[in-house]
């Protein structure tokens, strides 16, 4: 290597370590001082404003297409010994730092160390990681295609890239009950919220730190004990606690055969029937139970399964009576192929057949 281009390299790795300012304004100063210099040297085809910022950028970047060039000797000694080297740096120097600034980016993204908070708004967050379930649990998420389009974040305390960055936000913290969990996934601002931490004590204090938040999104939990269930439901009773059935399952199995397949089909979005939920509109006048059930079979090819007045469905009755009365406002739990919205159903109609 010539003590020439040694010198170059050591110029231009002096220019990554400064800052965008400092580095613009250099660019700035050579591009003047490379317009007084040829001007001084009579180049008058070149210094001309409407063609000089082409020649310098074409000559300073060496792309030089050759439609213009300097006439006299000292014009091309400036071009020569000034203007292409200090090109040649400036513009190296600038090209570096961005594809570095991408690059530390990128891995920022990848590694789960960037601030969401800003670009997320009616999202779902799901806190905590488990390899399998937690990568079932994205895949059942985007399989219900016709779900409300909101985007998913990932927060885990594992060291470990986004395992799903095409269709993910990812978010490393060091605890998932903390304050920098809460604030970079915009927890106050999500819509919908999954906890599923290590063990029990981790995703009651997760939950118990995303309540205080004052966040309005439904969160839902999983434990693997009653009793943790149990306390998170006194102290924030709109909490959605799943625990594991495994039990109940075994027992309703061997008395009924397929009965786990029965709740598999219910669970999965990626094939075949599954159960959904909707909220009647406010201003649905009601019918009765049974009028509901045979509208959505013969409209929509749905099962109705029962419905709940509250938003959190803990007051759920499945197969209420036929005249029970379904109202606005209500949720209507429901099984289908696909999920309906309630701009699916033709409410007028409805209540004109419940007359």
């Amino acid at each position: 290597m010539s003590p020439f281009v040694r010198f170059l390299l050591r110029i231009n790795h002096h220019m990554l370590q400064l800052n965008w300012f400092l580095l613009l304004m250099i660019l700035v100063a050579h591009f003047l001082a490379s317009w007084f210099l040829l001007s001084l040297f009579d180049e008058t085809s070149l210094v001309a404003p409407n063609i000089y910022y082409y020649f310098y950028i074409v000559t300073a970047s060496t792309v030089g297409y050759g439609d213009l060039s300097p006439e006299t000797e000292a014009g091309r000694m400036v071009v020569s010994l000034f203007i292409i080297p200090g090109g040649i740096t400036l513009f190296a120097a600038a090209i570096g730092k961005l594809s570095t600034h991408l690059v530390n980016a990128w891995r920022r993204s990848m590694k789960g160390q960037l601030d969401l908070s800003s670009q997320l708004d009616n999202h779902l967050v799901i806190l905590g990681w488990h390899r399998e379930a937690t990568s079932r649990m994205i895949e059942l998420i985007f399989g219900d295609e016709k779900r409300v389009k909101r985007d998913v974040v990932l927060v885990v305390t594992q060291e470990m890239e986004n395992p799903d960055p095409e269709r993910i936000f990812f978010i490393q913290t060091e605890n998932l009950a903390s304050k920098d969990a809460c604030d970079r996934s915009g927890i106050t601002k999500a819509a919908r919220i999954i906890i599923s931490a290590g063990n029990d004590d981790s995703t009651l204090a997760a939950a118990l730190k995303v309540v205080a938040t004052g966040t309005q999104a439904h969160i839902v939990c999983h434990f693997q004990k009653r009793s943790m269930a149990d306390l998170l439901r006194e102290h924030a009773p709109t909490v959605e606690c799943h625990i594991s059935h495994t039990t109940e399952m075994l027992v309703r199995s061997a008395q009924d055969p397929g009965s786990s397949r029965v709740q598999n089909q219910l669970l999965n979005t990626l094939s075949g029937p599954t159960q959904f939920s909707l909220q009647i509109p406010a201003e649905f006048e009601g019918c009765d139970f049974s009028t509901l059930i045979s509208y959505f079979k013969a409209h929509r090819d749905a099962l109705v399964l029962g419905t709940a007045e509250s938003i959190h469905g803990e007051d759920l009755i499945l197969n209420p009576p036929a005249n029970h009365q379904v109202t606005g406002g209500q949720l209507v739990y429901y099984m289908a192929r696909h999920r309906l919205h309630a701009s699916d159903i033709s409410w007028q109609e409805l209540t004109k057949e419940a007359v």
